[in-house]
């Protein structure tokens, strides 16, 4: 091969490469919609928030959080599925709409398999179990005694049929052999409030929504839910420990594209969301709500997809729960 032949390959190699660049439009172009398939004030809601201010002051474009609730998590995430596939409309959500409700729900307006495609796992957080302040119950087993003693009486609330802390629930109505009664709430946020006020007398909330209420003294916090103790409350002991062998449940928030968003794009974005997870002052705001940041790659992010949707599919198999 000739020298001149040599460079004309090469020359053309990097017009290629520019032309290929050139190709691919800029992200963000413009306003990036970021829904919440929750009602405002839970969790998810928080850990959002605090992403989507990251990333606008990181990429120079607002990230407008929309809450969309109802039919635990389904109608805001159809919202994202049915969304154009060019990355200015994402899902931040708690595993049901992701992993969780198509296990529960006979039919759903959107498979989540195929028209949602996993990003990057945002956060990672504990879910604790929880009473009234003024609340007899000072442990866990206080807890079980009293359901014991008066079954069907004590009543736990959730978020959402077949989310990670109805789960819970009935997982510790599974293993501690109690009758205690699920009531279903729009949201995290009216489950506390009723939880404050008395009128529910146990609840697993994830750790961002329920550190402030513990600090106010509005509520107290029984034992974490999770295989190991929460960084952010290192005395409180996990359910294990407090009497029940084998418990163990946690919750996390990913987000996710339109199925159909081009493999580079998704890379782009994964990018661009573990740049601000690491970002001092974003890590700050989540522990201190007692979040962990994700690490995972978007192959990464979603291979535990997968995994996360067969795991809480055994449990919703186990529990019995059904959505309709």
């Amino acid at each position: 091969m000739t020298g001149i032949r040599r460079r004309w390959m090469l020359s053309g190699a990097l017009a290629l490469l520019g032309m290929r660049a050139m190709a691919q439009p800029a992200w963000p172009e413009r306003p990036v919609r970021v829904v919440v398939p929750f009602p405002p004030g839970g969790s998810n809601d928080i850990v959002a928030r605090f992403l989507a201010e990251a990333l606008r002051d990181r990429l120079g474009q607002p990230f407008l959080v929309e809450n969309r609730g109802g039919a635990g998590g389904n109608i805001g995430a159809d919202v994202v599925a049915k969304a154009a596939p060019d990355g200015h409309t994402l899902l931040v959500s708690a595993p049901p709409a992701l992993v969780i409700n198509e296990h529960l729900y006979r039919s759903m307006p959107f498979s989540p398999e195929r028209d949602l495609m996993p990003v990057a796992l945002v956060a990672a957080v504990p879910i604790v179990l929880i009473v009234p302040a003024d609340s007899s119950a000072r442990s866990l087993g206080d807890l079980i005694a009293m359901a014991r003693r008066e079954p069907g009486r004590l009543s736990f609330g959730s978020s959402s049929i077949g989310g990670t802390n109805h789960l819970a629930g009935e997982l510790l109505k599974s293993m501690a052999s109690i009758d205690i009664v699920h009531v279903p709430y729009r949201g995290a946020a009216p489950a506390m409030t009723d939880l404050i006020a008395g009128r529910l007398q146990l609840y697993f909330d994830n750790m961002p929504g329920v550190l402030p209420q513990v600090r106010e003294g509005r509520v107290r916090a029984l034992a974490v839910a999770g295989a190991q103790r929460a960084a952010a409350m290192p005395d409180l002991p996990t359910m294990a420990e407090a009497g029940l062998p084998g418990f163990e449940a946690s919750s996390w928030f990913g987000m996710a594209a339109p199925g159909g968003t081009p493999p580079t794009l998704v890379t782009r974005i994964n990018a661009a969301v573990l740049a601000a997870l690491a970002e001092p002052a974003l890590r700050e705001r989540l522990a201190g709500a007692g979040a962990e940041p994700g690490t995972l790659d978007a192959e990464g992010f979603a291979r535990f997809v997968a995994a996360e949707r067969e795991r809480w599919g055994q449990v919703v198999r186990a529990s019995g729960a059904r959505a309709d």
